[in-house]
């Protein structure tokens, strides 16, 4: 028997025995459980949540389930239980007899599409209320009080392999394996359904607009458990872009929405530079929704005009944060900002923060900060932002006290996807007490950095990796000294398994300072530290530094930080972490790595829309004399 499947208006039709039945909802869309309303949700625990958000059922009546998925295969019993509401709903009440039967209805053609997606076309769904199949059940079904019982038997069948595959009109001569459309695999339905779609994308970036599917059929031969897969597709013209218009734009200048996009008239029809384009146009900020929607016709000049869809966001925010460690104390941060100031995106953002609340014995030891950013994208082309910033700050750190004023500014360009470069000018003044004295640095550096960037998610990445260089040449002028330091890093990420549950992550970063005669012409917040939640967990911040014959911290020229984490994820939202962090810090311009010290641990990772909420334990490996034996540290985004 040969079960033919092809795709009409809303998804395939499933012909055997001489019946039809259409499904709905097989291979067209997958179905969404929708979860309650609530104001406020974390850690899997509701805040702020009113009565008024949990609606009470109309008519309800409960039911008792019996379900039988019919398989032991771990994977496909629950992606059948997954599929059906009945299950995922068990207990609590529907909303009249007649919607139990709906219910059951759609769960058949739920559960149907779920094996389809297992490649298993030969599966059997029955469900029955009451003892009654539900296709016997009368237009307006009368159940008896009490909890309803309701069945649901499921023969999944054998899983179908691929046998011919046929590409045909602008998608002949492709390889099907591309497309996963291999003979002898296993032919899930999200394959072909991906298949035709992928076809379509890359006769797309041909630059053909209009390419569309012109035909897909599945037939399961169900003697040899095998499926036909046929796929027919049009590419139509190439096209460049042509004309560009906004829409939606209130605040945000119309013109600057273009202008940012780099989407112009004469452009050879790219989806990927589209896509890149919204993207763009996002991470502005000012908009809480992008949409580029492309004509679906050519203009009489044969281009291809385009409308940019924007929908603007509130301009004005302000929020608060806050990380802890048990060796570094409590630090607040609070800030307010405008997204849009003149009308091209615009932005200022002040903040403030305090550090070291409970370190010391008081608001002496405490630490301070307040400072303002602006920045203007597009100010010299559509891939360059200038920012301009001014700081000042108290820092009483272990190894120095020190009240500093900074004003800085500069640009950064973008060079490609992955690449940017930056440069600018910066003005320090700065009153140091450390293990030298109490002593004022003037200085003027030129800040210069180069940063490569393939991670796949900035705050939780992957794959991919991240590199960065950095000079910054420095004069100061209380004692006409030239110093500069250059700084590199690198960050690798790497998935395992088809999952991706297990992430391999590392770190190696370097720095040194050549010039200036004496450690003491270069100013302490200048010297190179490490230790902290940033670099050698289990240490506290500055702690792992040289020190002079008194103890007292000095600081460094010269470093190398290398680190390793094991990233497991246990469930989609909690993680756990196994990391070690080695590190050391030397007076010298390169180092000599006579002390070297180590700290290892175990985090926990909880993810959330803005990124991973992390929680880390570390001990130091080469503990220092009266130095901390374990260190908690909490924040937000991984530890790199």
């Amino acid at each position: 028997m040969r079960q033919r499947i092809d795709r009409p208006r809303l998804g395939f039709a499933f012909w055997r025995a001489g019946t039809s039945l259409a499904l709905a909802s097989t291979l067209t869309f997958l179905p969404v459980a929708a979860s309650p309303a609530f104001a406020f949700k974390i850690f899997g625990m509701r805040f702020f949540e009113s009565k008024e958000e949990e609606p009470d059922v109309i008519d309800p009546v409960k039911y008792t389930l019996t379900f039988d998925a019919g398989t032991d295969d771990d994977n496909l019993k629950n992606a059948i239980e997954s599929s059906a509401l009945l299950k995922q709903d068990e207990g609590q009440p529907v909303s009249g007899n007649l919607g139990l039967v709906i219910k059951a209805r759609d769960d058949r053609d739920r559960i149907l599409a779920a094996l389809y997606e297992s490649a298993r076309y030969g599966g059997v769904v029955d469900i029955s209320i009451n003892g009654t199949p539900i296709d016997s059940l009368p237009p307006i079904p009368q159940f008896p009080a009490g909890a309803v019982p309701v069945s649901v038997t499921v023969r999944p069948g054998p899983a179908f392999t691929f046998d011919s595959v046929t590409l045909k009109g602008d998608a002949a001569g492709r390889n099907p394996a591309d497309y996963g459309l291999v003979h002898g695999a296993r032919a899930d339905s999200t394959v072909i359904i991906r298949a035709g779609e992928k076809v379509v994308a890359d006769l797309k970036s041909q630059s053909r607009p209009l390419a569309r599917l012109t035909d897909r059929q599945a037939i399961a031969d169900h003697k040899t458990n095998t499926v036909d897969v046929v796929i027919a597709a049009e590419g139509g013209p190439v096209a460049d872009l042509g004309d560009v218009k906004v829409t939606g734009t209130k605040d945000v200048d119309a013109g600057f929405v273009k202008y940012y996009s780099r989407i112009n008239a004469g452009q050879p029809y790219s989806p990927e530079q589209l896509t890149k384009a919204a993207d763009r146009l996002r991470q502005l900020g000012v908009f809480s929704s992008v949409t580029i929607r492309e004509s679906d016709k050519l203009a009489p000049d044969g281009s291809l005009p385009m409308t940019i869809e924007v929908s603007e966001g509130k301009m004005r925010y302000f929020g608060a944060g806050a990380q802890i460690s048990t060796i570094d104390g409590l630090g607040l941060q609070g800030y307010w900002g405008h997204r849009n100031l003149f009308g091209r995106a615009e932005s200022l953002r002040i903040e403030g923060t305090i550090n070291g609340i409970g370190e010391g014995n008081g608001v002496n030891d405490i630490g301070y900060s307040l400072g303002a950013v602006f920045a203007k994208p597009g100010a010299f082309g559509p891939a360059s932002t200038f920012t301009a910033s001014l700081k000042a700050a108290i820092n009483d750190t272990d190894a120095f006290y020190a009240t500093t004023a900074t004003a800085a500014a500069g640009a950064t360009f973008e060079l490609s996807d992955f690449d940017t470069v930056s440069g600018g000018g910066e003005v320090a003044a700065m009153q140091v007490d450390d293990a030298f004295g109490d002593n004022f640095y003037l200085t003027a550096a030129i800040p210069l950095e180069y940063v490569r960037d393939t991670r796949d998610n900035k705050l939780n990445p992957t794959t991919g990796y991240r590199a960065m260089i950095n000079a910054k040449p420095t004069y100061e002028f209380e004692r006409s000294t030239f110093f500069s330091s250059f700084e590199a890093s690198g960050s690798a990420y790497r998935a395992l398994g088809a999952e991706e549950r297990v992430v391999l992550a590392g770190r190696l970063g370097v720095g040194t300072i050549v010039g200036a005669p004496t450690l003491a012409d270069i100013p302490a917040p200048r010297r190179f530290y490490l230790g902290g939640g940033g670099s050698v967990r289990g240490y506290g911040f500055q702690d792992i530094s040289p020190r002079n014959s008194d103890g007292e911290l000095v600081g460094g020229r010269s470093y190398v930080l290398a680190s390793a984490e094991v990233r497991v994820n246990i469930t989609e939202t909690i993680g756990i972490v196994p990391f070690l962090d080695v590190g050391t810090v030397s007076r010298d311009a390169l180092p000599d790595f006579s002390d070297i010290r180590a700290g290892a641990g175990v985090g926990l990772r909880y993810a959330t829309p803005f990124g991973p909420i992390r929680l880390d334990v570390a001990v130091p490996l080469h503990r220092y004399d009266a130095g901390d034996s374990f260190g908690i540290y909490a924040g937000i985004g991984q530890a790199f």
